[in-house]
């Protein structure tokens, strides 16, 4: 977990840096193109890996990895332009939308506890965003409509962990969101067009890049071994920490206020959370695999 909350972290710091000179598609491809290569190494160095990598159950793949990029895309916008406690409070929204959507996708019974993470998370959001007040920054519909595209992405990881490995998913994931940002019309710019952005990645850039797609690997491995080897109920509770800690670092590296409001409001959606967590625990578990998934930031 250790690993997983300074992977979040780094991965704020490194699309804050790349986004003064790469637009937001350039960012992610930088992503996923890195990602890749290291994957590749990884694969060259252990061929046996090969055989998890058969391209079975590609519509899951395409479905998943197509929302996870959509929300990568607005996750990545906002920490660009809202202050990362903020940005890192509204993900924490997205266990609300995935039991929405597990009740209405496929079709898992609402508890009360399920309902009350909704509800509490809603009040949350209310308490962060403060429609109306002087305060108020449209902008952060953006990471909520992120929350929503991560929380389709999580439904259909839930029913692609049935079926293949956790390195067939991340190894799929990166394949498939390299060239997405390649063809987004919003990349063909007077810049140079998608190819030829690598060119204007200059030394200054370079550490950050690297940083980048390291830990869009390590981020996902580390929260991933955490819910296999620990229980939930000790796992997202520490994942919590990402919000004091992500704060501490936007106040040591941009200055940025530590909102109050941001805080108690995060307290909401993670009151919500932890009382559907512990709900959840006294439930007869049906299989093991009904495990909750991790955040896909």
């Amino acid at each position: 977990m250790i690993g997983a909350l300074l992977s979040f972290s780094a991965s704020a710091l490194a699309v804050r840096a790349l986004g003064g000179q790469l637009n937001i598609f350039e960012i992610l491809t930088v992503r996923s193109g890195g990602g890749l290569l290291i994957l590749l190494g990884v694969i060259a160095a252990r061929p046996a890996l090969l055989k998890e990598l058969a391209p079975t159950y590609m519509g899951f793949h395409l479905a998943r990895n197509t929302a996870h990029f959509v929300g990568q895309y607005f996750w990545s916008l906002a920490i660009t332009l809202l202050p990362f406690a903020t940005v890192f409070s509204l993900e924490f929204t997205m266990p609300a939308w995935v039991a929405l959507l597990a009740a209405i996708v496929l079709r898992e019974r609402m508890t009360m506890s399920r309902i009350g993470t909704v509800v509490l998370g809603f009040l949350g959001v209310l308490v962060i965003v403060r429609p109306g007040s002087d305060s108020f920054q449209p902008l952060t519909f953006l990471v909520l409509f992120a929350a929503f595209a991560y929380s389709v992405s999580l439904i259909v990881t839930k029913q692609l962990t049935n079926r293949v490995g956790t390195f067939a998913i991340v190894f799929w994931m990166n394949v498939i969101q390299f060239p997405l940002g390649f063809i987004w019309p919003a990349t063909l710019s007077a810049t140079g067009g998608p190819p030829l952005f690598v060119f204007r990645v200059g030394p200054e850039l370079l550490l950050p890049s690297i940083v980048l797609a390291a830990v869009g690997l390590t981020s996902h491995y580390c929260l991933t071994q955490a819910f296999r080897y620990g229980d939930a109920t000790v796992v997202v509770p520490l994942d919590f920490l990402r919000i004091p800690l992500i704060a501490l670092i936007g106040w040591m590296f941009y200055g940025e206020a530590i909102d109050v409001f941001v805080f108690l409001g995060a307290g909401l959606i993670i009151c919500g959370v932890l009382w559907n967590l512990r709900a959840e625990s006294r439930r007869p578990v049906a299989t093991s695999l009904e495990k909750p998934q991790p955040t896909a930031s």
